[in-house]
């Protein structure tokens, strides 16, 4: 009897977190973690700007144990994205290097403080050495183009020359497949690295591998959009791949709805 109370006080209390989460304005975060789609709360107009969810904190709201997920890196001393690169390119640690033409690190000179992470490069990518360059790469390229057009951010010029563009992955799954576990868990420790040297301000993750990666938890795209997290000292914010875009139009106004939240974090503290 007294274990079954003590299952019901524990019940409780979690139900009282997420409500609480949920005033605050971070959204359903047990609906996020359940994979389920949810819709932002509106944001009263009188009330401050509410604060950006750690990955630990939206975790660990819905009893979730963080414990294994590795931190934000912290970058060997003198480490560059060039050397990052370099290691990439001559990488043997997984099997995708024996079928990739060429591994693609990234690239960009991140002096904006943005940076765009995808899940792996594909055919083309793989055959130029270089992230989003397919079609899916037009389409990442016209939205940049039409953030620095419509100045979303007032004062600062957006391109892909001065955001940041990579992968999770850094060779292409055979055949465009999905990233295999043990793969991220070799290739990401480059990401990671890479990010600790950028210190970006809002970090853009595009589609379920990157968003899944950063975040520390399990969810679907429409459900983790909309909410602003935090990776180390930076801002991060989910939306849909370029190429979920292509497959389905109508995810188009949602991901510029995205572009918009980047730009007012950016210029927010």
């Amino acid at each position: 009897m007294a274990e079954h109370d003590e299952v019901r006080r524990l019940a409780r209390e979690a139900r009282l977190e997420l409500s609480r989460e949920a005033e605050r304005g971070r959204g359903d975060l047990w609906a996020i973690a359940a994979g389920e789609k949810v819709s932002p709360r509106p944001r009263r107009a009188a009330d401050p700007a509410a604060p950006a969810v750690s990955a630990a904190s939206a975790t660990a709201a819905i009893g979730v144990d963080t414990s294994d997920l590795p931190p934000p890196v912290v970058s060997p001393p003198g480490d560059t994205l060039e050397q990052i690169a370099a290691e990439v390119r001559g990488c043997t640690k997984c099997g995708l290097h024996e079928t990739r033409t060429q591994a693609v690190p990234g690239v960009g000179r991140g002096t904006t403080g943005i940076v765009f992470v995808g899940e792996a490069p594909g055919a083309e990518e793989d055959r130029r050495g270089e992230p989003f360059v397919g079609r899916s790469g037009d389409l990442l390229t016209k939205i940049i183009a039409a953030m620095d057009e419509k100045q979303l951010i007032p004062g600062v010029s957006v391109s892909r020359e001065a955001a940041f563009i990579g992968n999770v992955l850094k060779c292409r799954p055979p055949e465009n497949r999905n990233p295999m576990p043990q793969e991220i868990e070799t290739c990401s420790p480059y990401l990671r690295r890479q990010l600790a040297v950028l210190k970006p301000r809002v970090i853009v993750c595009l589609g379920k591998f990157a968003a899944e990666l950063l975040v520390g938890a399990k969810g679907t795209i429409g459900g983790m959009r909309g909410t602003v997290y935090r990776y180390g000292d930076s801002k991060l914010i989910v939306t849909y791949h370029p190429a979920a875009c292509l497959r389905n139009p109508a995810y188009k106004r949602p991901v510029w709805e995205d572009m918009q939240l980047l730009a007012r974090e950016y210029v927010s503290p």
